[in-house]
């Protein structure tokens, strides 16, 4: 079982290194991990994270890829190889990266769209457009900041709740159109184009960040951030939730459970090294996170250095005017003790100032904690026109997310296409170029859904409930069956027939205890935490306060919310059910045709 002369290869184990690098490292690595630092200690937070990887990361890689390596099909029919009642975990895996590939290119026509509004001589998000009466500037982005009117006004054009719909945004659906030609080109010829596509998209996204570390690291008060990031508070290592986030990070930003690793292992030689190669982009990975944490937090400390500057120069200028001052009486460096002297000398004066006089605070600016498309389309895009030559710096951070983005499509787009390739039906009547353009048509037709008004909403819904507690019961009924049901001694046979040698005593204690608890924890705190949760919420814009505030889910909403959450997982004991069936009345058939011969 598992060798398939006829099957496509990479042309080189570097390609296959490359591919897993470009798919495991992607957006979560500059915009998720930074903000769990932030969360959850600083430098305290990668004891927990760097464990994780060890106990539960690395372990579950290497099954995946040892899986595809083996069996040389894609997830579905690799778990029907090992029982034909185990087809639906590999079609809960399909369906989970289907959910994925809806909205995920989202985020590469968002990118798109900002990269394209750099090329001016003002960025559009470094001050308010003028009003329609030409008298000032709009209101909506006053009470706002122009890089919040210029993401929820301009980019989403977003309504004020989920229920509000609205027309597409042609040219948010014009740059996803545009994103899904580009995964089109990339995939067109099956493993062949994609192994030459990552030379690219996983290498120069690295010489972007070191770019942006030199020039972050340069940056007036970037130490502030970088200091900031290193201090480790270590009373966080006692709250239970920096555990499970340090592991859900791991899980997630490996691409653990959405079929792609074993798609991408398929297409290897036989005897090729997948040991060495899933220690290598494990740490790869984990090694990119911190990397561009301490490039993000750079940034951090140059926007939250430049924010506190401002109020304190606010709070100068403030002071001078009440108390006609001289010019150079106050500065930035003695604001503080001027404030603490005037109220002493001048206490019903200072006392009038009321409301005026801000609280200007370094460590809280720095503790202000974004993730998301809010830290990369807002907090980066408000460092950047701070920036000298913003427009440069603009251009070479949204092509990074571009092909962050895009590299992680690879992945997403072969998880599905390579078990629908095999598929004998569907090979024996279709090309590769058509069943890739077809699931890209689709997925681009479907996706438009999220270029509406409330479309920013259902792509929240998707990116929160969509993959998380499907590919944390996936990958748990993956672990058991290759432990328990497939057996560790036949896995163990499997790997010393590829590799040459057995599992050693790290990866059997991994897999068949460690990496399952691990597991069962997680689904287990997850489903708690969603219970405990209440009615699921989004952030809504409202553009008469100019923020987002927290709306509960309307009942349809929810119940979308039940069937996404559903969907993928009952795949699963559906597909086991309907084998047991369709086994049942065959061997009922050739009882009753064995009868009938002997009665004749």
């Amino acid at each position: 079982m598992g060798k398939d002369a006829a099957r496509a290869e990479w042309d080189n184990p570097m390609q296959f290194v490359l591919a897993c690098v470009s798919y495991a490292v992607g957006l979560g690595n500059v915009w998720r991990f930074p903000y769990l630092c932030q969360m959850h200690g600083g430098g305290g937070f990668l004891i927990p994270y760097l464990l994780m990887l060890v106990l539960l990361g690395v372990p579950l890689f290497y099954m995946e890829l040892a899986i595809g390596q083996k069996m040389r099909l894609g997830s579905i029919g690799a778990w029907r190889a090992i029982s034909p009642y185990l087809g639906g975990v590999g079609l809960a895996s399909v369906v989970t990266s289907m959910y994925l590939c809806l909205y995920y290119n989202v985020i590469n026509a968002w990118s798109f769209w900002y990269l394209f509004h750099s090329f001016q001589s003002v960025l559009p998000w470094a001050e308010c457009p003028v009003n329609s009466n030409l008298t000032g500037h709009v209101e909506e982005c006053e009470r706002a900041t122009p890089t919040q009117y210029f993401f929820y006004r301009e980019t989403l054009d977003i309504s004020g709740s989920i229920e509000e719909n609205g027309g597409i945004h042609m040219g948010q659906a014009l740059c996803l159109l545009l994103a899904w030609m580009i995964v089109y080109l990339f995939i067109v010829k099956g493993v062949k184009s994609t192994g030459k596509v990552v030379y690219f998209t996983a290498t120069f996204p690295y010489l972007v960040l070191i770019i942006y570390l030199i020039r972050g690291v340069t940056l007036h008060g970037a130490i502030n951030g970088v200091k900031y990031m290193f201090t480790p508070k270590m009373e966080q290592l006692a709250n239970p939730t920096t555990w499970i986030n340090a592991a859900t990070q791991i899980f997630f930003s490996l691409g653990l459970g959405f079929g792609s690793l074993i798609a991408f292992a398929s297409y290897n030689q036989y005897n090729n090294n997948f040991e060495k190669q899933a220690i290598v982009v494990s740490m790869v990975n984990s090694s990119t996170s911190i990397f561009a944490s301490i490039v993000t937090f750079s940034i951090y400390g140059f926007k939250a250095t430049f924010n506190y500057e401002s109020c304190l120069e606010r709070v100068r200028l403030l002071l001078l005017n009440t108390f006609d001052l001289a010019e150079d009486t106050i500065s930035l460096e003695n604001v503080n003790h001027w404030i603490a002297e005037l109220n002493r000398t001048h206490p019903e004066q200072f006392a009038s100032l009321g409301g005026r006089l801000e609280t200007c605070d370094l460590e809280a600016e720095l503790d202000t904690a974004v993730e998301g498309t809010g830290l990369a389309f807002i907090v980066y895009s408000e460092a950047i026109k701070n920036m000298p030559v913003s427009q440069l710096w603009s251009v070479l951070y949204f092509i990074m997310l571009l092909l962050l983005g895009m590299g992680s499509m690879l992945g997403n787009v072969i998880a599905v296409i390579t078990p629908l390739s095999d598929l004998k039906f569907i090979s024996r009547y279709m090309s590769t170029k058509t069943l890739n353009g077809l699931v890209c048509l689709f997925c681009l037709l479907l996706g438009l859904g999220f270029t509406t008004r409330s479309g920013n909403y259902w792509f929240t819904m998707f990116n929160d409930y969509g993959a998380t507690f499907s590919l944390l019961f996936i990958v748990l009924i993956e672990v058991i069956t290759v432990c328990y049901i497939y057996g560790i001694k036949r896995f163990e046979k499997d790997v010393e027939d590829m590799l040459g040698h057995r599992l050693n005593w790290y990866w059997k204690i991994m897999l068949a205890g460690v990496s399952p608890i691990l597991l069962i924890t997680l689904f287990i705190f997850y489903i708690v935490n969603y219970i405990q949760g209440g009615t699921p919420t989004y952030q809504a814009w409202n553009k008469e306060l100019g923020k987002s505030v927290v709306t509960e889910y309307p009942p349809y909403a929810q119940a979308f919310i039940g069937l996404l959450l559903a969907s993928s997982v009952c795949c699963i004991p559906l597909t086991a059910l309907y084998t047991y069936c369709k086994k049942r009345n065959l061997a009922s058939g050739k009882r009753e045709r064995t009868v009938s011969t002997v009665s004749a």
